[in-house]
């Protein structure tokens, strides 16, 4: 072979070569993230080319997916009642993509799952068409209804989870929205999820997660935990609390709500009558170091996958003693979601042991084989099991005799504790109206509720923990134990 003709073939042979190279870099090492890339429009022609698998609570399909008569995206997501369900599934749709379980979950409703790998292959030999699986969550649907349902036109969360497991049983948030009404590629989908945007009531956000609130008096289970773990406090001992009370390193007394019997009161009355005296000045006499170490233990300061991700609820890490005071009676710089809330009544209810909260209980294939489940993990022990017997006893006499009598349910034991959080300058706003609760019963039937209500609608005297918050919490336990 002459020299010009060997040229050519190592050049033409170097081609084939970058090819086969460049060829194996796309199809191999590339797949998966051209595979998810959302500008590939052949991902969502594939996600909605079948129907989608199921969401599922209490046995039944909370989801369904209906045949548009389309060329390239076949299938829409459909809901049963979309604005109950919305803050449990997220939402699904053609022109706008996925959140939260609908996302996170797409490869198993889509049946794009490689552990659904030999199960499609079967099927494409078989002929049978492309199945997603089924994403079981552990939702009770008494309990959803009764929160959703006791929201009604109020805007706030509620919360409620099993506090033997850390299993969400239900999870609500309004105003929300249906999600059905935005799933297509139509310019009306387009609109409406734009008006939906721009609400300044937020429906599309997931209160029960990603809102943080200031926790006002609920926090004081909190401090009263970290109370009792110190060893210094007893439940029916008298405390160190002068009237008034003059916050370390100022000349400002910590006032209470009304004429409230706080001198010197103990644990237990202090926390039936919510006196911010009693709490703070533990607060600020424990240090901040002790109350931030308890604080996080109970889950403050940290992120939770449920698997949705959960804004991080704060307790301040640098305060001065009067900020460690407010803090303590939960104002200040603390906020808290509603599942943190949930968390904190969980963790007393279930004798000092708080269990990692999650929503989702199995990924199931489309023959409903159980592909992946989730078994109950402890997540930290915030207060010892007497500790907690004690603080148990302390939040049901708040409900027997304190702020908490609207959520007394009969023949139920029911442990509690209301808050009005402060908000905005000199409390100019309306304030927020929290309760955090527990019920069981002798044969068990466990749970744990936080109420967060911001009632836009009520005169700024009647907002209260126990007028606004309880009552939901009250149904909410009652659809649980009942069940």
């Amino acid at each position: 072979m002459n020299k010009p003709l060997r040229r050519i073939a190592i050049f033409c042979g170097l081609l084939v070569l970058a090819l086969l190279l460049r060829d194996n870099w796309i199809q191999y090492v590339k797949a998966d993230s051209l595979q998810s890339d959302t500008n590939n429009p052949r991902v969502t022609i594939e996600r909605y080319a079948q129907p989608r698998g199921d969401i599922i609570a209490d046995g039944k399909p909370v989801t369904g997916s209906k045949n548009t008569n389309g060329i390239s995206y076949k299938y829409k997501r459909t809901w049963k009642n979309g604005p109950m369900w919305a803050p449990v599934t997220g939402y699904s749709s053609q022109l706008i993509g996925a959140t939260q379980l609908e996302s996170l979950n797409d490869d198993i409703l889509t049946g794009n799952d490689d552990r659904l790998f030999f199960r499609n292959q079967l099927d494409m030999l078989t002929g049978k068409p492309k199945q997603g699986g089924n994403v079981v969550t552990t939702i009770n649907t008494a309990a959803q209804k009764a929160a959703f349902n006791g929201l009604g036109s109020k805007k706030g969360a509620v919360v409620a989870l099993d506090p033997s497991t850390g299993a969400i049983l239900a999870l609500a948030s309004t105003p929300s929205y249906d999600p059905s009404s935005f799933a297509g590629m139509s310019t009306e989908d387009g609109q409406t999820f734009s008006k939906l945007e721009k609400n300044k009531d937020k429906p599309l956000t997931n209160r029960a997660l990603r809102e943080t609130y200031p926790p006002g008096s609920t926090f004081k289970v909190v401090t009263a935990a970290a109370a009792l773990e110190s060893g210094k406090y007893q439940p029916d001992q008298k405390t160190d609390t002068p009237l008034p009370w003059i916050m370390p390193g100022t000349r400002t007394p910590l006032n209470n709500e009304g004429n409230i019997p706080c001198k010197d009161a103990t644990l237990r009355n202090a926390l039936k009558y919510s006196c911010n005296t009693v709490f703070g000045k533990i607060g600020a006499d424990l240090g901040q170091d002790t109350m931030l170490e308890e604080a996080e233990k109970f889950g403050f300061n940290a992120k939770h996958d449920v698997p949705v991700r959960s804004a991080a609820s704060n307790f301040s890490k640098d305060m001065s003693p009067d900020g460690v005071a407010q803090s303590s009676i939960g104002q200040f710089n603390t906020a808290a979601t509603p599942l943190q809330m949930a968390m904190v009544a969980s963790a007393v209810a279930n004798d000092g042991k708080l269990m990692k909260p999650y929503m989702v209980s199995e990924l199931q294939s489309p023959s409903l084989d159980t592909i992946e489940k989730t078994e109950p993990k402890e997540m930290s022990r915030p207060l010892s099991a007497e500790n907690a017997q004690k603080l148990q006893s302390m939040m049901e006499t708040v409900v027997n005799e304190g702020t908490g009598t609207n959520a007394k349910i009969p023949g139920v034991t029911v442990g509690g504790k209301t808050g009005t959080a402060q908000h905005g300058v000199a409390n100019s706003e309306l304030p927020y109206a929290w309760f955090v609760s527990y019920a069981k019963t002798d044969q068990g039937s466990p749970v744990a509720v936080a109420v967060v209500v911001e009632d836009g609608a009520a005169n700024h005297d009647d907002i209260s923990g126990g007028g606004l918050a309880a009552p939901i919490a009250k149904s909410v336990m009652e659809a649980v134990v009942k069940k």
